[in-house]
């Protein structure tokens, strides 16, 4: 959705993605037919060979890149026990250790250029009112924005924009939760669910009752591009889409603020810029 919507507002897009000849090859194919500036590009975050492949094609096609998306993400779905640690590093990789593989790739350009926009695609998981049996997925996005908060002041006096996107949760419109890992170790969630039958899949669908009924996960890219499209320096560092309002906005707002007055306290307000 993001993708395109930024297609349609006249940017030239390059989609990553994993496998593009072989299972998701009718999806970089479709992409590749949306539009003259439109582009799948063959990526896999988890591996920095890959990433850096991807980036080094960009910059040879397009000779610069404005802006990265950090959108890579997967959801896990059971009881935090028995998740292995295993699964649990793997769920980390593609929320949180991707975005570093693709930033050492491209911040280098970024830097070099002296202007451009990291956008990062959280979650009010991180901070708002959530339901158990999501725990490796929700800790994984809040790492993710504790990341994206340093990295925004470390590269600020490189002119380099920073806006974290916060969506809520939508239930329908997308494969979150159909595509979800579950846990290896069985035996663990079997004795989990001899004390909470029925409880996840209830508090989920508690959960989707409680976003309007027209919420639309189309919203986050239409954000996204808006974000895109404003002049650089003035976009804002935290943006929120959050049909159910799950009071991640309120807790969000309150650490933000509470950063601001701590760098104008230690005197380095311009990070903030």
């Amino acid at each position: 959705m993001t993708a395109r919507a930024l297609t349609d507002a006249g940017h030239r897009v390059y989609a990553g993605m994993r496998d593009t000849e072989g299972r998701n090859k009718q999806a970089a194919a479709d992409f590749d037919a949306y539009g003259p500036h439109a582009a799948s590009l063959e990526m896999d975050v988890s591996d920095q060979a890959s990433v850096d492949a991807a980036v080094d094609r960009v910059r040879q096609e397009a000779g610069r890149i404005d802006v990265v998306v950090h959108n890579a993400g997967h959801m896990t779905l059971g009881p935090v026990e028995a998740f292995t640690v295993e699964q649990i590093a793997a769920v980390y990789d593609t929320n949180v250790l991707s975005t570093q593989r693709v930033n050492r790739a491209v911040l280098p350009h970024l830097r070099a250029q002296g202007e451009g926009l990291l956008v990062w695609v959280g979650s009010s998981s991180a901070r708002g009112g959530t339901p158990p049996f999501l725990g490796p997925y929700f800790a994984a996005k809040a790492a993710e924005d504790s990341l994206a908060v340093s990295i925004a002041a470390e590269v600020a006096r490189f002119g380099i924009d920073t806006t974290i996107v916060v969506p809520g949760s939508f239930t329908t419109g997308t494969n979150h939760y159909a595509h979800a890992g579950r846990p290896g170790d069985t035996a663990v969630a079997d004795s989990y669910d001899q004390k909470y039958a029925g409880v996840m899949d209830d508090l989920l669908g508690r959960q989707a009752r409680l976003s309007p009924a027209d919420a639309d996960p189309a919203e986050v890219a239409r954000e996204i591009t808006r974000v895109v499209g404003l002049p650089r320096g003035r976009r804002p560092f935290r943006v929120y889409i959050d049909p159910a309002q799950d009071g991640a906005e309120e807790i969000f707002r309150i650490g933000d603020r509470v950063r601001r007055e701590f760098y104008r306290a230690v005197g380095y307000e311009d990070l903030l810029r």
